[in-house]
């Protein structure tokens, strides 16, 4: 009897240390999968935060948790399952749909670029604090749309990274990725914008130390928003172009990486430096053809808003 009751002792420690050592493998793994999609998550995080600038200091937080909230339905309830479906039936398919995100963040991109260049003061630019509830609901639908895009790279590119695991083991590893990115990107969108409230605060303690700081971080804010807007543009077109040469790559069609990589071959070799230059240099090509990929797709959408108007 005392034998047996050690025995199953035994046994449930085992099994214990077996369930500690899957948890462990799917948070390694989640945390690999996590990594692996940093660029994309930099430009969301980037972007993101241009959506509320301008609206009224007490909608920041509320809209930014809409915007979270739709972000995890669309990674949960629609990206993670067709991405296990086809990662188990069809895996070209993902190389493909990965592609095809990585061609609408050069459109997006591009476009942004674009109506910098031939917008200035219409009412395009107005805040959609300013233009009214239906403004704001369409800022907030625009956020959670180029949202499913980033989302959808996000997750494709950490289930590349799991895709051998089993079934099961990808759909947690997927689902760990999912939650812990949205917490990560939303925690920093929304300290980013209420940075200057709390200089405001700052000021208004009357002491000299805080008080200097936080008229510098009021200062400073609408100067960082501004940056992010560029830094978010700029990562759209060199993530989006970066995806379509690492993909065309990935379906046999290795020229344009090639090319890439003879331009790269010369720099790595220059002492202390040649790691970065080489960097560089692939940032540079990537944003370029996601540039060229992103006007095309901007001149073929005008062109056919044209033929439909006309």
């Amino acid at each position: 009897m005392a034998g047996g009751l050690v025995g199953l002792l035994d046994d449930i420690a085992a099994l214990a240390k077996l369930a500690a050592a899957s948890i462990d493998d799917v948070g390694a793994a989640a945390g690999r999968a996590s990594v692996k999609a940093a660029g994309v998550v930099v430009d969301d995080t980037a972007v993101t935060p241009t959506y509320v600038h301008g609206l009224a200091a007490e909608r920041e937080l509320p809209i930014i948790r809409r915007i979270a909230t739709g972000s995890l339905r669309n990674k949960v309830l629609f990206i993670l399952p067709a991405a296990l479906v086809l990662s188990q039936f069809v895996p070209v398919l993902v190389e493909i749909i990965l592609m095809l995100g990585g061609t609408y963040l050069c459109f997006e991109g591009a476009e942004k670029i674009h109506h910098r260049f031939t917008h200035h003061g219409d009412d395009h630019d107005v805040p959609a604090a300013v233009a009214g509830p239906e403004a704001e609901a369409a800022t907030i639908a625009g956020a959670i749309r180029t949202d499913f895009i980033l989302s959808a790279e996000i997750m494709v590119i950490a289930l590349k990274e799991v895709i051998d695991e089993a079934f099961v083991t990808r759909a947690v590893i997927l689902l760990v990725v999912a939650v812990l990115i949205t917490a990560v990107v939303y925690g920093l969108v929304a300290l980013i914008v209420k940075m200057d409230d709390v200089g405001l605060r700052m000021v208004e303690t009357g002491r000299r130390a805080p008080a200097r700081i936080g008229r510098a971080l009021v200062t400073a804010m609408p100067k960082v928003l501004a940056l992010l807007s560029t830094v978010g543009t700029a990562a759209m077109v060199w993530v989006g172009g970066h995806i379509l040469l690492a993909g065309a790559a990935e379906l046999g069609w290795t020229g344009p990486y090639d090319v890439v990589h003879a331009i790269e071959e010369p720099v790595h070799g220059v002492a202390a430096v040649g790691g970065i230059l080489g960097w560089l240099v692939e940032t540079a090509a990537s944003a370029l053809l996601g540039l060229v990929v992103g006007a095309a797709v901007v001149a073929g959408v005008a062109m056919v808003g044209r033929v439909r108007r006309g």
